[in-house]
């Protein structure tokens, strides 16, 4: 009867009035210690590595009970879902691509678990459903990775992911009588889908061996050519190097399929060229660019010289133009110089190049010449994020999507020869966006440099410091954090709550130095300029460290854990999602040794210094930890879930205060992409009402 009084009490008054009393699982240990470079470090709990093992498995079983048993009794964590539902109830629509003759657009009817592929002939036809990726599996967890269409409009080729994870499978279909082909292509991952006439380029890796298809290490990528209507082991090698095991290798035809372009990499950033000319049957591959020191774009050819966007002398990126038999920087002709915004993607449609710039963390989008000059601004309706361009070199028309905070993602359509763009799709979302506001503002690091943070919430918040607020960060691989759109953070919102970004050192807001003050040695720098955040969040009286949320996953995720480590007192919530959390151990496992070029490695004695002072599992001690929830899934093999487990056991073993330290494990689930609908919401609710309960937030459901 008390426990019922004290449950109607939380509902009332929306604050956490008991807390649970949680039994962890008990977490063995064994006696590894590996010696680095003479620093012995102890790893008890390696034996989590092992996805395949029954008692990881059964130690997985264990965590989520304990995990869904602490969320079951929050008591409107259903209304917190049923909410997410109805929001997320709307027609979501994919930019339209014209191949061929006909246009193909995604289109998401409001709760399927994958969105549908359309295809009409003429932007007033009716569309009609092409491929519906609902129907390949019972649950929704096969989703398209991806698809591209010939030249011609024949071919319809796209790549299929299952439960999320990196690996696709490719198929074919017949454009005309929308039948399903007998090609099946395996083991490709990181695969682009380049066409040159009935056949097409893509990268695949070597059939793993045994059972560790999900962490195995990835070697010896190699880029083939598919003929459409052959069986796989007919495919003919275009490209492979031996010699380097763990190099990238990705494939790129331009539009007219004169040019095949093929880029090399050993990691995440920096990337070599290949170039061959196609219209010459006995041509070779040019070496365009050898040394990996920069990074470089084909946007698509003009004639006989290509047109590649570079940060080679240009920290914030510019466009210039090549000739394949003379690609030496002294030859090359600017066509967009660097400007103060950083260049972010180029298109050609029309006669026209388009170009998209990032200034102060936010789009603005202009069109230019051909050679450069008549520059003209293609207004946006606010602050915000062009999402994506489609257009063709020969097509009059070009669409753009555009999205922010408040902004749902709307698709325009822009008259190349008018200059007019205009609404060509915006959803109808069930939620007054006109309450809210968006602010951007610049705050001091701890060695000073000025961070942007976008903070977003209830026109006429009260500044008394009482505020819930949910603090989400990257910071990392040269990603820029824009203004975006969520219908799950509608919830936390709606429920007076504050939501601020900044884009912190190691993204690519401000081009490839701000990516760098923010890499390697200086990572630390990310770090503070989180911790800094959140300090002028509660100087300024947004909030207050009892009721400040932060989060990040993947990347963010390692930000999670290493500010918690660090100043455990900040927080009151931490939300690490598929975070890399074992820094020495990170690149052993399926593809991160492609992280090495952003990290380091602990093979190397200086590098493993600067990385072994903020490796988030290496750094817990006994402390009060804030309410964390670390999220992961069966089926990640980009960060293996090995880091998550490893993370949550050692914190559970350390944690001395009375904040709940859990891991949610989904299953049949990977990194993130592809996830089903229904997984999203699900996620969702577990998230948020975990946030509120442990934030003290009065919950209006």
């Amino acid at each position: 009867m008390k426990i019922l009084f004290l449950i109607i009490l939380c509902l009332t008054i929306g604050v956490n009035t008991y807390s649970q009393q949680i039994n962890y699982p008990k977490t063995k240990k064994v006696n590894q210690v590996d010696d680095y470079h003479g620093t012995k470090v102890s790893d008890p709990y390696r034996w989590l590595e092992d996805d395949n093992a029954p008692e990881v498995k059964k130690w997985v079983e264990e965590q989520n009970k304990v995990t869904f048993d602490y969320l079951s009794k929050i008591p409107y964590r259903n209304k917190i879902k049923e909410r997410i539902q109805k929001l997320w109830n709307y027609p979501k629509y994919g930019l339209p691509q014209k191949e061929g003759n006909n246009y193909f657009f995604s289109k998401n009817d409001g709760l399927q678990n994958q969105s549908v592929v359309y295809i009409q002939n003429d932007l007033n036809a009716q569309p009609e459903v092409f491929l519906d990726p609902n129907k390949l599996s019972e649950d929704g967890t096969v989703a398209l990775s991806g698809y591209n269409v010939s030249k011609d409009g024949k071919y319809f080729v796209y790549g299929a992911a299952s439960a999320g994870s990196d690996w696709n499978d490719f198929y074919v279909m017949e454009v005309a009588t929308k039948k399903k082909l007998n090609d099946h292509l395996k083991w490709l991952k990181f695969s682009g889908i380049a066409f040159e006439g009935d056949g097409f380029y893509y990268s695949r890796y070597p059939e793993p061996k045994g059972a560790s298809t999900l962490t195995s290490k990835n070697e010896f990528h190699k880029i083939y050519f598919h003929k459409i209507g052959d069986d796989q082991s007919k495919d003919k090698l275009v490209y492979e190097d031996n010699s380097k095991p763990t190099r990238y290798f990705n494939a790129q035809t331009t539009e007219d399929q004169r040019f095949l372009i093929i880029y090399y990499s050993d990691g995440t950033s920096f990337n070599g060229l290949l170039v061959k000319d196609l219209s010459k049957p006995k041509s070779e591959f040019i070496p365009l660019v050898i040394k990996l020191e920069n990074n470089y774009s084909v946007v698509d050819n003009i004639g006989d010289k290509l047109l590649v966007m570079t940060d080679k002398g240009a920290s914030r990126y510019r466009l210039v133009l090549l000739d394949p038999n003379k690609p030496e920087s002294e030859n090359w002709k600017e066509v967009l110089p660097e400007e103060k915004g950083v260049l972010e993607n180029v298109v050609l449609a029309g006669g026209k190049l388009f170009a998209s710039y990032l200034e102060d963390a936010s789009n603005h989008l202009y069109q230019y010449n051909m050679d450069g000059s008549g520059k003209t601004e293609i207004k946006l309706p606010a602050i915000g994020t062009v999402v994506s361009i489609s257009g063709k070199k020969e097509e009059n028309v070009l669409f753009y999507s555009f999205n922010s905070f408040t902004f749902p993602t709307t698709i325009y359509k822009y008259d190349i020869k008018e200059e007019a763009s205009e609404v060509y799709n915006k959803p109808e979302v069930d939620f007054n966006l006109d309450n809210y506001e968006t602010k951007q503002v610049f705050y001091a690091s701890k060695d000073g440099t000025k961070i942007p943070m976008f903070i977003v919430h209830k026109k006429g918040l009260k500044m008394d410091g009482n505020n819930p607020t949910y603090l989400y960060a990257y910071g990392g691989f040269n990603a820029s954090m824009n203004p975006s759109f969520s219908v799950s953070r509608l919830i936390f919102l709606e429920n007076g709550g504050v939501y601020a970004m900044p884009n912190l050192r190691g993204g690519g807001e401000y081009g490839e130095e701000w990516h760098k003050a923010g890499m390697l040695e200086n990572k630390q720098n990310v770090f503070d300029d989180f911790i800094a955040a959140a300090e002028y969040l509660i100087k300024e009286k947004y909030t207050s460290s009892q009721k400040l949320a932060v989060s990040g996953g993947s990347n963010g995720g390692l930000l999670i854990g290493a500010v918690v480590n660090q100043r455990p007192d900040l927080f009151k919530v931490a939300l690490p999602a598929v975070g890399v959390m074992d820094m020495l151990r990170y690149h052993k496992f399926t593809i991160g040794w492609g992280w090495v070029v952003e990290y380091g490695s602990s093979d190397n004695p200086e590098q493993f210094k600067y990385i072994y002072k903020y490796s988030p599992l290496h750094n817990i001690k006994d402390a009060e930890y804030p309410a964390t929830l670390v999220t992961t899934a069966d089926h990640d093999d980009r960060v293996v879930p090995a880091h998550s487990f490893k993370y949550i056991a050692t914190l559970q073993e350390h944690q001395k205060g009375n904040n709940p330290v859990l891991i949610r494990i989904e299953t049949k689930a990977g990194h993130g992409g592809g996830k089903p609908t229904s997984k999203i919401i699900e996620e969702a609710a577990d998230i948020w009402s975990f946030v509120f309960y442990n934030l003290g937030v009065k919950v209006i459901y």
